[in-house]
């Protein structure tokens, strides 16, 4: 019997930063196994729209949190976290070395911290009084009180803004300073987290429309079209698949609907790097100017003494 706590690299990063291609290399060069920490690959059918790893890689190495739900089933953070660490466990079980691997902050940050928003006190009374407010003005509200919580979350992820508010009410402190105590809790894993930034951010911003324009071309506006029947709330509102089907339900054309995912993408990798930039644990790669190769090579350096 041993008390040696699991070992786990996490790679994060913004959206088209080329998390999942470090991840693949790291995987195969120690023996790894990846599990997405992507809240969106998890549904089954959506692959061109979340960027999800091709069956090639998927055969190449083994991928985990990967197509386990249909699109019109809603999973929870604690859903998720559950079925990840039970992957995690598997994977060490093996003698295998588990890769996380996303850009969906809140889940990498929840799977190696055990950081959730239960975690906080609430105030049911409280957070049913703002359910009447707009998006609009929630966000307007957290924007007053926790600026940076504000960049971090969509205004229309309703819940999100409300729940950051909630306590912000209960305990006098924002979602941010919860989030950042909460991250001084001992982990359940020994991890180290790399992190994928650009630091010249109109790099980033060309990466995107290229994404964009190749998702397009393989086929994204039919996935939409095919799965639009069945995507249930959560998948609706996946970015990708919100601005599509706007353009197939003509509420805008297809070339004004493409326009607008480039721009929510955009917006998107710019709130998760607030959110990743609060964590000062990460170890920061420049994307901008480097080859996959070197990429590679300043990683083995960094990990050299955690392995």
């Amino acid at each position: 019997m041993t008390d040696q706590k699991i070992k786990v690299i996490g790679v994060v990063g913004p959206t088209a930063s080329g998390k999942s291609s470090l991840a693949l290399m790291l995987a195969k060069e120690l023996d790894g196994e990846i599990v997405s920490c992507d809240s969106m690959q998890i549904y089954r059918g959506m692959d061109i729209g979340t960027a999800k790893a091709s069956k090639i890689e998927q055969n190449e190495i083994k991928h985990h949190m990967i197509d386990i739900a249909d699109p019109d089933e809603n999973w929870s953070l604690v859903d998720f976290a559950a079925a990840a660490h039970r992957c995690i466990a598997d994977i060490a079980a093996r003698g295998k070395l588990p890769v996380l691997c996303g850009g969906t902050g809140l889940y990498m940050d929840n799977i190696l911290f055990d950081t959730a928003l239960s975690e906080a006190p609430g105030d049911p009374s409280y957070r049913q009084s703002l359910c009447a407010l707009s998006c609009e003005d929630l966000h307007a509200m957290l924007l007053k009180v926790d600026d940076a919580s504000a960049r971090a979350i969509h205004p229309n992820n309703r819940r999100r803004v409300i729940r950051a508010l909630e306590i912000y009410h209960a305990t006098g402190k924002t979602k941010t300073e919860w989030d950042a105590a909460s991250r001084v809790k001992i982990s359940r894993y020994e991890s180290i987290l790399l992190g994928l930034r650009a630091s010249d951010r109109a790099y980033l911003y060309e990466r995107i429309e290229r994404r964009v324009d190749e998702m397009v071309a393989n086929g994204l506006i039919k996935e939409v079209n095919r799965l639009a029947p069945n995507l249930g709330g959560t998948a609706a509102q996946a970015i990708g698949y919100k601005e599509i089907l706007c353009g197939i339900r003509g509420q805008c054309t297809m070339e004004q609907a493409i326009s607008d995912l480039k721009t929510a993408t955009k917006r998107y990798a710019k709130r998760q790097m607030t959110w990743f930039q609060n964590n000062p644990s990460i170890h920061w790669l420049d994307i901008c100017g480097s080859t996959q190769e070197t990429l590679l090579a300043e990683s083995r350096m960094l990990l050299k003494d955690f392995l």
